[in-house]
């Protein structure tokens, strides 16, 4: 005859750590734990829909080319042109909006690549203004660029790129 095992006591491995018995260890890790990554993908994704909804609601006809490989993310339509449009996510910081006006690619040794040439709209979706900006190839940088919120402490007014300028409707 078979009896089933006795469970009077339970041997602590058995037990889930969700509620951690009394004398179990709570005390920190000893190394730091590590940053979490961002999720780039998944914010890039998010800008790039901001920014095809707006440029919808502008009356632009907006197509998303099959694939991630390309050197752009939409394709826009106003009716008689066809123009590539590069998504970007701007960071706002010190009264200026951050934006990246190249592909940067850590897994090739950290290597740059310019967009020039290749788009004819930087499009930008900014999280902390909730603001589109369509930015033409013809005034993008090599690098980063910086779209001018807020006027500036010294009031320096040449060479400023005012955000307004380019702000979609």
């Amino acid at each position: 005859m078979h009896m089933a095992p006795h469970f009077d006591t339970l041997h602590a491995m058995s037990v889930s750590y969700l509620f951690p018995p009394n004398d179990a260890d709570l005390s920190p890790p000893s190394r730091p734990l590590d940053k979490p990554k961002r999720d780039t993908k998944t914010i890039g994704d998010q800008s790039e829909l901001e920014v095809a909804v707006a440029l919808a609601r502008a009356g632009y006809i907006v197509s998303k080319p099959l694939g991630d490989s390309h050197r752009y993310d939409l394709v826009i339509d106003d009716g008689v042109t066809l123009s590539r449009v590069q998504v970007k996510t701007g960071r706002l910081a010190h009264g200026s909006i951050r934006v990246s006006c190249c592909s940067t690619h850590a897994n090739r040794g950290g290597t740059t690549r310019s967009y020039r040439g290749e788009i004819e709209f930087i499009g930008v979706f900014c999280p902390q203004t909730g603001d589109v900006y369509m930015v033409p190839e013809s005034e993008i940088v090599d690098s980063y660029m910086h779209l001018r919120v807020a006027p500036t402490v010294n009031r320096q007014d040449r060479h400023i790129r005012w955000a307004s300028r380019y702000k979609l409707a």
